[in-house]
C-alpha cells in the first residue's frame, strides 16, 4: 500500500530536541519549562525511512518556516528524499501558514493519488483533524507520528486517527547528535 507523509519541521525538530534532553537527564530549569538538547538533529533521510515502515512513497511534504538565507537544512531535507515548502515568519518571528500547507498539500495527495493508502502525519496538532476526516472519507488508512510532549492520548487527533507512533524512543531511528552536549 502506498503512502503520503507529511511533516511539520519545527515539531518535530523541537520536540525531538526535548527529547533528547530527557534522554540525556536533563531536567527542567523551570517549572513547566522542559530542557532542549541543541546537538539533536534530525537526519531526513532516515525520518523518511521510518515513516514509510517499508511501504512505498507516493508523496512526501516536509514544511517549515525560512530560515537564515545560509541555512542547509532544506537543502539537507531534498536530499533526503522530501517535496520541501518553506513560508515566511511573520512580523513577530512566528510560524505562520505551515499548518495549512501541510493541510493543503495532504488533502491535493488524498484526493489524486492512490484510490486508498497510508496517511503519515508527522506533528501531533489537532489542526489535522479534518485532514484526517477527509483521508478517511476517502478510505484511507491515517496514523500520526508525534513526540508524547506534543499530543495526549486521549486527545481530538490521538482519537482521531487510526494509529499512534510515539518518536520518543526512536531519536537514533530518525535523527542524531551533531556534537557533545552537556
Amino acid at each position: 500500500m502506498d503512502c503520503v507523509i507529511l511533516v511539520d519541521n519545527s515539531n518535530i525538530f523541537i520536540e525531538g530536541q526535548k527529547a533528547s534532553a530527557v534522554r540525556r537527564g536533563q531536567t527542567p530549569t523551570e517549572f513547566g519549562k522542559r530542557p532542549a538538547d541543541p546537538s539533536w538533529r534530525i537526519d531526513f533521510a532516515k525520518l523518511l525511512t521510518f515513516l514509510a515502515d517499508g511501504r512505498n512513497i507516493h508523496a512526501a511534504f516536509l514544511v517549515g518556516s525560512r530560515p537564515p538565507p545560509k541555512d542547509d537544512v532544506w537543502e539537507m531535507a531534498k536530499n533526503g528524499g522530501f517535496d520541501v515548502i518553506t513560508h515566511d515568519r511573520d512580523s513577530q518571528n512566528k510560524e505562520k501558514a505551515v499548518d495549512t500547507e501541510l493541510v493543503a498539500q495532504g488533502t491535493l495527495a488524498v484526493a489524486t493519488g492512490p484510490e486508498k493508502g497510508v496517511l503519515v502525519i508527522a506533528s501531533g496538532d489537532r489542526d489535522f483533524i479534518p485532514l484526517v476526516n477527509i483521508a478517511h472519507k476517502r478510505g484511507w488508512i491515517v496514523e500520526m507520528a508525534a513526540f508524547s510532549s506534543s499530543f495526549t492520548a486521549s486527545g481530538e487527533m490521538a482519537t482521531a486517527v487510526d494509529r499512534t507512533r510515539p518518536l520518543d524512543g526512536s531519536l537514533d531511528l530518525i535523527g542524531h547528535n551533531a556534537f557533545k552536549w552537556p
